[in-house]
């Protein structure tokens, strides 16, 4: 018998923000969550807002491809 696709699948969400400052060399770096979401009920990308620690504050994190 042959398995399901799973229904569930892992993401990962980028800050946005510190996407955009990239070119500047003297950031530490980029802010990263991983999280899961069901497939079914939200096929189109995910964004939530999340502390990024290189901000400082809260940002919109978008789910990038992996």
């Amino acid at each position: 018998m042959a398995k399901k696709k799973d229904i569930r699948v892992r993401v990962f969400l980028e800050c946005i923000s510190c996407v955009q400052k990239s070119g500047n060399k003297k950031l530490p770096g980029i802010s990263r969550y991983i999280t899961q979401k069901n497939r079914f009920n939200t096929p189109n990308l995910l964004e939530l807002q999340k502390f990024c620690r290189y901000c400082n504050k809260h940002t919109i994190h978008k789910e990038i491809k992996k």
